[in-house]
């Protein structure tokens, strides 16, 4: 009989709630997305390569596929305009959820078509980001933030006309302290451009992460037409190796 108590005991305590079996971590991710539609970027040919290869991303990241962290909120928005700080929607996780690549795709060609907008405001989305992380709770989170561009700053200057202010006015100040582990990720930006992100933004814990144009033609190569997207693992583990790599902190300004 003491045994069999004893028996019943264990078994009890191994069916509590956060003992003896592991509790499925829940995802704490907040991934923003943001896809520059001035219009020094629309008419290049990165435009529309960086939607499909955006349509894959999300999908990936949404899915888990190849380990690919899972987000726990999405947003996805433009970045340009034409008037300074104009504001600008960002579309959140449930626009993008349950679709294939194609219709991820799809989906980002009709919000964001190129339109050729005058400005190019990289703080103005930063700030928006700032804004949704406090507004949403998401304080505390590991933030990631991936924006599709050439990286080109694009301001109003005296008269309405565009400037391109240094490298040094792109402010991230608003988000240094929404958590421990903050990452932006320029995708598409030339060579000196990327120097430019890397080494010249002012921050203390952000950090940045720029992959150039040339390196993210790469990704079609990795695309085998495997009978599920989730074989692709050829693809899965690029996008981990070379776009979702852990960059150093670098304290710059």
């Amino acid at each position: 009989m003491r045994s069999r108590l004893i028996a019943l005991l264990l078994i009890a305590l191994l069916l509590a709630p956060g003992c003896g079996v592991t509790q499925r971590e829940e995802p704490r991710l907040s991934l923003f997305v943001g896809i520059d539609v001035s219009g020094s970027f629309t008419r290049t040919p990165h435009f529309k390569d960086s939607l499909r290869f955006l349509s894959y991303y999300l999908y990936g990241h949404l899915n888990g596929a190849g380990g690919l962290q899972k987000p726990r909120a999405l947003y996805v928005g433009s970045i340009g305009g034409d008037t300074p700080n104009e504001p600008k929607a960002f579309y959140p996780i449930q626009e993008f959820q349950r679709k294939s690549p194609r219709e991820i795709e799809a989906k980002l060609t009709e919000l964001f078509s190129a339109r050729g907008n005058f400005l190019t405001d990289f703080n103005a989305f930063f700030q928006r980001v700032s804004e949704v992380v406090r507004k949403q709770n998401l304080i505390l989170a590991p933030i990631t933030i991936v924006i599709v561009t050439d990286g080109v700053f694009e301001a109003a200057g005296p008269g309405g006309k565009a400037v391109l202010p240094p490298y040094e006015k792109i402010d991230v100040s608003g988000l240094e302290y929404l958590a421990r582990n903050i990452t932006i990720r320029v995708l598409y930006p030339t060579p000196k451009v990327a120097a430019g992100w890397e080494r010249k933004i002012p921050r203390q814990r952000v950090r940045v992460w720029p992959v150039e144009a040339e390196v993210m033609g790469g990704w079609h190569e990795q695309i085998e037409n495997r009978q599920t997207f989730e074989d692709e693992k050829r693809l899965w583990k690029w996008i981990h190796d070379i776009v979702d790599r852990r960059a150093r902190r670098q304290t710059v300004g």
